[in-house]
């Protein structure tokens, strides 16, 4: 909201009535993350998926987890790609991404693709062949949560990508490489998705505080 009223402010300067300028909108930063799969949670889903042979939705959940996309960025996703190991994606301005698709995760999709016969093409399909949309992987995903009774706030594709940041920063201390897998800027962004969850919050304060 506050990037459309800056382009409003900047029309309003262009035109001269800079006295028609309007605020920004100031949103207090909550202290802890909310709505974000937990490790026991995203384990359940994935292993429940994987025994019910839903093969297709436990490689969308692995990919959300183990690479961080956005889930516009993973229905790019392509056969070609996982052969390679990484998707690059390219930016205004030249900018390029590199999302890495960790080897155990390759080996995995790269068997799974080898049992269906599939060697090119767009990784996740719908039911007509076509790439599987946004709004379809999120609706689905409600579905799953419900069927393997997991609270529905959790499960949705940016719950995954918070989950990736917070599993690299448990085993990495390297917030500047994370920051570039997760496309961001800024470093502040990137230190949005480590912030602990309520839940996790209160965890720490139980197992430390015994004064």
């Amino acid at each position: 909201m506050n990037l459309r009223l800056r382009a409003v402010n900047c029309y309003l300067e262009s035109i001269g009535k800079e006295k028609w300028k309007l605020k920004f909108i100031r949103v207090q930063q909550k202290p802890f993350a909310e709505n974000v799969i937990s490790e026991a949670d995203y384990a359940h889903l994935k292993n429940s998926l994987k025994r019910d042979g839903e093969w297709a939705w436990y490689f969308i959940v692995r990919f959300f987890a183990a690479t961080g996309a956005r889930v516009n960025e993973l229905t790019k996703i392509k056969v070609e790609d996982v052969k390679l190991g990484h998707m690059e994606l390219y930016s205004k301005g030249g900018k390029v991404r590199r999302i890495y698709i960790p080897k155990c995760l390759q080996e995995e999709t790269l068997s799974w693709l080898g049992g269906k016969h599939q060697d090119s093409g767009f990784l996740f399909l719908n039911k007509y062949g076509a790439p599987i949309s946004p709004r379809g992987i999120s609706g689905q995903l409600k579905k799953f949560a419900a069927r393997y009774n997991i609270d529905p706030d959790v499960v949705y594709p940016h719950s995954f990508r918070h989950r990736f940041a917070k599993n690299f920063m448990e085993r990495s201390s390297n917030i500047a490489f994370l920051a570039d897998l997760m496309g961001h800027e800024n470093i502040e962004t990137t230190r949005v998705y480590l912030r602990k969850t309520g839940a996790e919050q209160k965890e720490l304060v139980d197992r430390t505080v015994d004064w």
